[in-house]
């Protein structure tokens, strides 16, 4: 039964059906228990509570009336529940196992924003709102309700300190109302606004706390208030709201089996990484670091979550530790990116509340520890929780060694039971035969097998593989001659894989000749296998896996979307020096995987893609692993579509530096220059026509010639563009390419031909992502014509497509139309909103043209809001910016507008009347008329003669009406205001008369009066 009392007194079933309590008395005495839940009330009270001096003529009679009406009520929803109301003298008990008051109390002890919010949502109005004037719940009525605001509270701080300050404004205004001498409420509301930009009112509502202090309570303000305040108006940086940050993916493994053993060393790891910046678990192989460290972290509750990054994949040495947290957290490349990987994870980290684990960083410890002294500095809430078999050596750095399992001091049942090391086996033999017992009889053997291996979860583990075949006692007497490595020492070992060395080495030696070619082929596999991988690349069949699987030496993870087979990483070490026929094995895992490729670069352009990405991510180190080991350009040229769809261009380049025979250097050469153009270098056009000749299909083709446009070279890109093409693909891709031409010319009937027809194209392919660029410059038609309800629609249907595929750089490219158009359509919160999004995954993922767009759309929404100053700051870095390219860049003329209007609008006319003119000049010397539009409306609010400005007005509105491109609401309220003015200046008809005059100038025309 579950009972609430946050609101109404409510009653429910287990099955969630509501109970009806009748009558007044009745709920009131379920108030009055549920007050002292699980505990007895006195009928005295109980009477003197209900009744109070207006008692009846027998209260005890009546008081049991009504115990049996609501166990009637109980009853009645769900048989037996009359039993929770008991007669326990000297009165009555309810029993209650689900109060939401208990639940709240619980939930309200979090820090954590989710938790706070789940304890808020729990209340449906004022706590026991029905008897809340009884005298026996007003004080708990009290606590509640100043617990309930003492939530309210942290859940602000926590929200502002995620960065949500612009809704936490909204959210505070109406709860500050009803508190307004609350100082810990105003506190977070005076943040709240400054973080928002709104200065003046957090000065504002400071002021009207202080007043209203002094008249109501004559008192002052506290000193922190007093202090808050006083920081607010020296405008300490501290006080400024963080850059907002792209989602991160976060998550740890699920648990395979029980953890044995550990219950103490987890107790005193999981008060570590709250209190320690860096914790790195050391020991020797096989001892159990990883899987304390995820049960560490699993037991932890951060803000931004925890994330686990497994550095086994990586080779010894390899220097790409910052590229494999990219990928864990599922933050990838974009084009142009000036920005370092570990540069990269410390931007997208820097304000994250988050645990990052960081699992087996021996071989690569160098980069670990260069990766891990940047977070430490400049990332100041990431924890670091790493395992590693030796210390990474920074300062601050807490050393938690882990110990092998406690080993029995006796061979007797119960000293044996006590010992973690003898519970571990005993749950893993039992697992592997059903008969298997810790008793007084395999006791002495257990202790003995235990203490013979040190206690080691791995060995045991698979010493524990061969008691079904061998028993006990017989697993035992086989190690003295399987360990005798440990007996002589051998100093050429180091002393941390002495044990290990010598379990792996045992276990090799049972398996016959045929299994241990087997297990050793496996360990090519840098990152496991599917089964069909392991029998062709192994040369065997499932039954030798699934003995291998048997004897814990393969571990089959059936976790994701289809089995995987994988190798321990100790163990996978151990039987690569033992890979007798390694070139012909790596050989058949190049071929197997370059096969694997170029099947999905088929797949990637239809309507498996999906699929095809998620598969390639999976195989994505053993893809690297061929790439090294005899895939070559031919295995690089078939990832470069995967590469690019995933942002990772730096590593596509990487891939196609190595040499190949002529047939696959033509097929490199347009995706060499491609990703270059991409990554924001400078390629002669010579060089891009002779890559583009040499192209052998018209993918590669298409991508070099479309990389072009990303430089603003239009006239090269339509030259280099397939014309002649029979590949339906590659028509539509050339197709999505005119588009964006077209729509950078104000070409609209190019555009609705070549866009549509590309979207219809990829529709009929099923590629998800070729629709989505098509729609993208659908939605870009729809918003020159002023069709913007159906625009917004268009690119929230992208977004959604760009997020599933998380293709985030295009993620970004939607958020920043989304936030263009907010903007257009006088939305200016959202817009400002949405272009903050934009530009902080741009700037997290790399993309230099994603955060120009991004930063505009800032720009456009902080000018018309009023920000004038912020927009000027924006709007003046991106003139500068589209100034110093080699030719103006394609945004140029609309962002010199803006800053015109914002440079008017503080007051220096003639300053802004020269921005529009530069802005028309720009967009007559691009042959773009579409863009020469703006500049004549923004010369009519600037010009200092009216009659000048009403017939620029005139030739603007001809000119839109040619070009077929109507002003959007918040362009219109532009041309309002300037129409206004100069019709009080100049008198209606006048102004109407020289606005028809300007109708019949040309552009050009118009400029010339200036």
């Amino acid at each position: 039964m579950q009972f609430g009392v946050l609101g109404p007194l409510a009653v429910t079933t287990d099955a969630g059906e509501p109970v009806v309590v009748p009558g007044a008395k009745v709920r009131a005495l379920l108030a009055d228990l549920l007050v002292n839940r699980n505990q007895v009330v006195s009928a005295d009270r109980l009477v003197d509570d209900l009744w109070g001096d207006a008692a009846p003529v027998n209260p005890t009679g009546a008081l049991q009336v009504r115990v049996s009406q609501l166990r009637k009520a109980l009853n009645d929803a769900e048989p037996g529940a009359r039993e929770l109301v008991e007669s326990r003298p000297p009165g009555y008990l309810l029993r209650v196992d689900a109060l939401d008051a208990v639940r709240f109390d619980e939930l309200a002890r979090s820090t954590d924003v989710e938790r706070l919010t789940e304890a808020l949502a729990l209340w449906r109005g004022d706590a026991y709102a029905d008897v809340a004037d009884a005298e026996f719940v007003r004080a708990e009525v009290s606590r509640l309700t100043e617990q309930r605001l003492a939530v309210q509270e942290r859940l602000a701080e926590a929200r502002l300190a995620r960065g949500e300050h612009d809704l936490l404004v909204a959210d505070l205004a109406e709860l500050v109302a009803r508190h307004p001498l609350r100082e810990g409420l105003r506190a977070v509301q005076l943040r709240a606004l400054y973080a928002a930009g709104r200065q003046s009112e957090a000065l504002d509502s400071y002021a009207e706390l202080r007043d209203r202090l002094a008249e109501e309570l004559g008192l002052d303000p506290g000193p922190e208030l007093v202090a808050l305040h006083r920081r607010i108006l020296e405008q300490d940086a501290g006080l400024s709201a963080p850059p907002k940050a792209a989602t991160i993916r976060t998550g740890l493994p699920p648990p395979l089996d029980e953890l044995v053993g550990r219950a103490e060393a987890l107790a005193e790891l999981r008060t570590l990484p709250p209190r320690q910046r860096l914790v790195t678990l050391v020991g020797p192989g096989g001892v159990g670091k990883t899987r304390l460290a995820t049960e560490t972290a699993r037991a932890q509750s951060f803000p931004d979550g925890v994330q686990l990054v497994e550095l086994a994949p990586l080779p010894a040495g390899d220097v790409r530790v910052a590229e494999q947290v990219l990928g864990a957290l599922g933050i990838h490349e974009a084009s142009g990116t000036s920005l370092s990987p570990v540069d990269r994870v410390v931007t997208a980290l820097r304000h994250r509340q988050l645990l990052l684990v960081l699992d087996n960083c021996e071989h690569v410890v160098e980069s670990v520890a260069a990766l891990v002294a940047r977070l430490l500095r400049d990332a100041p809430e990431v924890r670091v929780l790493a395992t590693s078999r030796e210390p990474l050596g920074l300062t601050g750095e807490l050393l938690w060694e882990v110990p092998p399992l406690s080993l029995p001091e006796e061979a007797d049942l119960d000293a044996v039971r006590g010992s973690a090391a003898a519970r571990l086996f005993a749950a893993r033999a039992a697992a592997q035969q059903r008969g298997f017992r810790l008793d007084e009889r395999t006791a002495p053997a257990v202790a003995q097998l235990c203490r013979r291996l040190d206690g080691l979860p791995l060995a045991l583990e698979l010493a524990a593989t061969r008691v079904r075949a061998l028993g006990v006692r017989g697993v035992v007497d086989r190690l003295d001659d399987r360990f005798q490595l440990l007996t002589t020492a051998q100093r050429d070992v180091p002393p941390r894989q002495r044990t290990l060395t010598a379990v792996i080495g045992w276990s090799w030696d049972l398996l016959e000749e045929p299994d241990r070619r087997v297990l050793a082929r496996l360990a090519v596999f840098p990152d496991g296998c599917p089964p069909e991988a392991a029998e062709e690349v192994c040369r065997t069949d499932l039954d030798a896996l699934a003995r291998l699987v048997d004897r814990s030496l393969v571990v089959l993870d059936d976790s994701g979307a289809s089995p995987r087979y994988r190798l321990l990483e100790s163990v996978a070490a151990f039987c690569l020096e033992r890979l007798g026929d390694a070139d012909e094995v790596h050989a058949r895992h190049a071929a197997y995987y370059t096969r694997l490729a170029e099947t999905a670069d088929a797949g990637l352009r239809g309507a498996d893609q999906q699929r095809w990405l998620a598969l390639l991510d999976v195989e994505l180190a053993n893809l690297r692993s061929a790439l090294v080991h005899g895939g070559g350009l031919r295995l690089a040229v078939a990832l470069c579509w995967y590469w690019f769809l995933r942002g990772r261009l730096t590593e596509a380049r990487r891939a196609l530096s190595v040499s190949g025979d002529p047939e696959q250097e033509a097929r490199a050469a347009s995706w060499r220059v491609g990703f270059a153009l991409l990554q924001g270098e400078a390629v002669a056009s010579d060089v891009v026509r002779a890559a583009v000749a040499a192209a052998p299909d018209g993918h590669a083709a298409w991508f070099a010639a479309n990389a072009v446009i990303e430089h603003s070279d239009l006239a090269l890109a339509s030259e280099l563009l397939p014309t002649a093409v029979g590949d339906p693909w590659i028509e539509a891709a050339v197709l999505s390419s005119l588009a964006h031409i077209a729509h950078a010319n104000g070409d609209q009937a190019t555009l609705e031909a070549t866009a549509t027809r590309s979207a219809r194209l990829f529709a009929d392919i099923g590629d998800r992502w070729g629709r989505l660029r098509a729609t993208e410059w659908v939605g870009g038609l729809a918003d020159m014509r002023g069709e913007h309800e159906r625009a917004i629609a268009l690119h929230r249907e992208g977004l959604r497509w760009a997020e599933e595929l998380e293709l985030w750089p295009q993620v970004c490219a939607e958020l920043s139309w989304l936030a263009w158009l907010a903007v257009q359509t006088r939305d200016y919160a959202q817009g400002r909103e949405l272009a903050e999004r934009a530009y902080d995954l741009a700037a997290e993922q790399g993309s230099p043209g994603a955060r120009v767009f991004a930063e505009m759309s800032l720009g456009l929404a902080a000018r018309r809001d009023g920000k004038l100053d912020l927009a000027v700051t924006h709007l003046t870095h991106l003139a500068d910016l589209g100034r110093s390219e080699d030719s103006p860049a394609l945004y140029l003329p609309m962002v010199l507008v803006e800053l015109g209007y914002a440079v008017e609008q503080g007051g220096d006319p003639d300053a802004a009347l020269a921005l529009h003119i530069e802005a028309f000049e720009v967009a007559v010397a691009m042959a773009a008329p579409r863009d020469a539009v703006n500049p004549l409306e923004g010369m009519a609010a600037a010009v200092r003669s009216p009659e000048v400005a009403a017939r620029l007005l005139g030739a603007a509105a001809a000119a839109r009406l040619a070009a077929q491109s109507p002003a959007a609401p918040a362009e219109r309220d532009e041309i309002d205001r300037v129409t206004e003015r100069l019709r009080a200046e100049l008198g209606s008809e006048r102004f109407e008369a020289l606005l028809a005059e300007g109708t019949k100038l040309s552009p050009s025309e118009a400029r010339a009066q200036l």
